[in-house]
């Protein structure tokens, strides 16, 4: 395991955010795939190579994982601007799509070719395939953990080789990646927030104050909600719940609302998200060059939206009376803040606590795993030098 890269992987409903090795390299996609030919049309091919990889990413994805083997898409920034972006829907599964997977092969081998290690192994002479090897930490939704998806999950990406061929993309056009897990540990999305509430990234306690407390964290995808229950440091699976509902659905109605009122088209739900969340203009989009307020819909839908979750966070804490704070975290608080602190003010007042830093919040479950997944290796490594001593030791008696 030495040899093996470190790789923390979030794939969110919104964006990937990956962390590499000793926190040398991190990724941000927004989370968007769509289908495309061998050889895109490119204006200006000749500047292509001065181009940003990431925003540029086009590639053939071969991986018995996968449902659609060997497929060709766009991802990320490339992606939206096609006429056939997909993002996951409302009600899927993360373990389940083949987009989840589009996005982590592809996270890892961008890794992979940005690299200049001396560590890299090369296939034969052929300078244009790149051998990974990676220690994966990464997570689900505790509502598919507690349907055991990820024991599916881990089993699929463990024992093959899943490769990427860069087609079209700055610098690494031709370029293959052969990717394979060493190991692979799936997380409770709700467990990973603990971990990065309380511990730093050597597993310290940094926040004494919460470690013994029975803790709510409610976390709002962009598809799902999941509540975490912890008491005595570790999620209680009985009293953890996991709801079909997240933002997606809401983001996709204001876009056709602003569709329908204003004839403006908008390429995601990303674009939604940042008309909510930007530091300037927000809730404002522009319609024939005129600078218009679409707060009307952005509120009443949201509004809703956070009513929602604010009975599932009532509920939850009702059955578990003892809990002391409730923290928001995920994408989808991030959008509903607001919404959720005026609710709580003007009913039931709960302890509850958002991430101010907004990047903390998205950064969030990918430092979580980078923890995890770091101790595992480290674990590990001492273990194996610990049974190498004892070997030696009874060898040379």
């Amino acid at each position: 395991m030495t040899n093996s890269r470190i790789a923390a992987v979030d794939v969110g409903n919104d964006a990937l955010k990956a962390l590499f090795g000793k926190l040398d390299s991190e990724l941000y996609i927004p989370n968007v795939i769509a289908r495309d030919i061998e050889d895109r049309p490119v204006i200006g091919i000749e500047e292509l190579d001065e181009k940003d990889p990431v925003d540029n990413l086009h590639i053939r994805v071969h991986s018995p994982a996968l449902k659609d083997n060997n497929a060709i898409y766009r991802v990320g920034n490339l992606a939206t601007k096609g006429s056939n972006p997909t993002e996951l829907d409302p009600g899927s599964s993360k373990s389940e799509e083949d987009q989840t997977l589009v996005m982590l092969f592809a996270s890892l081998a961008l890794d992979a070719v940005s690299r200049e290690d001396k560590s890299q192994k090369h296939h034969g002479n052929n300078r244009n395939v790149v051998e990974a090897n990676y220690t994966l930490g990464t997570g689900l939704p505790l509502r598919e953990v507690k349907e055991g998806k990820d024991v599916g999950y881990r089993s699929q990406l463990l024992g093959s080789v899943h490769q990427v061929e860069f087609l079209v993309t700055p610098r690494y056009q031709g370029m293959k990646v052969n990717i394979k897990f060493d190991e692979v540990k799936v997380y409770p999305e709700g467990f990973a927030a603990f971990v990065n509430l309380v511990m730093d990234n050597d597993l310290n306690v940094i926040n004494k104050d919460l470690i013994d407390k029975q803790i709510l964290i409610q976390d709002i995808g962009g598809l799902s909600t999941d509540i975490a229950v912890i008491r005595n440091r570790n999620v209680d699976d009985d009293k953890a719940q996991g709801f079909n509902l997240g933002v997606a659905e809401s983001l996709e109605a204001i876009r056709d609302e602003i569709r329908t009122k204003h004839g403006v088209e908008l390429d995601s739900r990303r674009d939604v998200v940042d008309i909510i969340t930007r530091k300037n203009d927000r809730h404002h989009i522009m319609v024939k060059g005129s600078r218009t307020s679409v707060h009307d819909i952005t509120d009443r839908i949201l509004l809703e939206l956070a009513k929602k979750q604010y009975r599932y966070l009532r509920n939850v804490w009702q059955r578990n009376s003892q809990s002391e704070i409730c923290y928001f975290v995920g994408g989808g608080s991030a959008v509903l803040k607001e919404y959720l602190k005026s609710l709580n003010n003007s009913l039931d007042g709960f302890n509850i606590e958002f991430f101010e830093d907004e990047n903390e919040s998205i950064w969030m479950m990918a430092n979580a795993y980078y923890k995890l997944v770091s101790d595992f290796v480290r674990k590990t490594n001492r273990d194996k030098k610990q049974e190498k001593q004892k070997q030696e030791a009874t060898s040379a008696k």
